[in-house]
């Protein structure tokens, strides 16, 4: 059984992978602190030395003075978690491990880097039934609550994935400039969430950490195998090459679709297929992120 929460991550990531990270959180740190990354405070008069881009030329025409827009500089980055807790998310990786552990692990290690820099955390969470949403907050204890309410969240028993409707409510709980990633199943976002998507990607930077699913055709023949959203597959469907490479291509076909959905909005994907792989991933992840901002 793997050793879940905060104090386990160090003892999974090795030190050459935790200093990239470091160096790449602090390179996002640079980016999305540029240009307005700051926090709407409120309206001034125009003084002598104030930056001529704060000036808002509509309000200024209104009162009939020059005023500007002030701003509060804030210390830390916003990260926001946007899980997919629906019940394909309990199904087996490639690893033999569960998805749900992967999603964890990812959670877990970015919730860990952000405490490790001070930086603010928050989660959206959800399915087609339910939606949990946190505020992003710093220190261990908040943290920790969200990865709670995550593992509390996944299991066979949940309602089926609402990616739609779990972006919705991430692009309507986060205003402030944030590095937002998405933890979900590999054929998802579906292309057809691209509208949500774009608006995200406008606001937002944004990662999607893709679970990758276990193959089913790959078991011996005779494994029982359960389809979390089919159930039982006949085992004649699992022994039959012709039908295992239909079923190849359509998986194919469908990962294919959300790569080229997510390349045209600049929006880096990275796929997980054990949690070994997670911290490495999110280097990966950050690395081709600074290279598109």
């Amino acid at each position: 059984m793997r050793a879940h929460g905060l104090e386990a991550v160090a003892s999974r990531i090795e030190l050459p992978v935790l200093r990239r990270l470091l160096s790449l959180m602090e390179g996002q740190h640079a980016g999305l602190r540029a240009g307005r990354g700051l926090e709407f405070l409120d309206m001034a008069e125009y003084k002598v030395g104030d930056d001529v881009k704060d000036i808002d030329w509509l309000a200024s025409a209104r009162v009939g003075r020059t005023v500007v827009k002030r701003f509060e500089a804030t210390a830390n980055v916003q990260m926001i978690l946007v899980v997919d807790t629906g019940r394909s998310m309990g199904a087996l990786a490639p690893s033999g491990e569960t998805k749900e552990d992967i999603a964890l692990v990812a959670c877990e290690t970015i919730a860990w880097l952000s405490t490790l820099r001070g930086d603010q955390i928050g989660l959206v969470a959800g399915d087609a039934e339910r939606m949990r949403q946190m505020p992003a907050r710093s220190g261990n204890a908040h943290a920790e609550t969200i990865l709670r309410r995550v593992a509390a969240d996944i299991d066979l028993a949940s309602p089926p994935s609402d990616t739609r409707r779990l972006l919705q409510r991430a692009l309507a709980a986060t205003r402030r400039r944030s590095l937002v990633v998405i933890v979900t199943d590999e054929t998802q976002p579906a292309p057809d969430n691209e509208d949500v998507l774009k608006r995200l990607r406008t606001r937002h930077e944004v990662i999607v950490m893709s679970v990758a699913d276990a193959d089913p055709t790959s078991f011996p023949r005779g494994t029982p195998v359960i389809d979390v959203n089919a159930g039982p597959l006949p085992d004649f469907v699992l022994g039959d090459r012709e039908l295992a490479a239909q079923a190849h291509e359509a998986a194919a076909l469908r990962k294919t679709q959300v790569a080229a959905m997510l390349w045209r909005r600049g929006i880096t994907q990275v796929s997980l297929d054990s949690g070994a792989a997670v911290a490495r991933s999110f280097v990966t992840a950050l690395e081709r992120g600074s290279h598109v901002r």
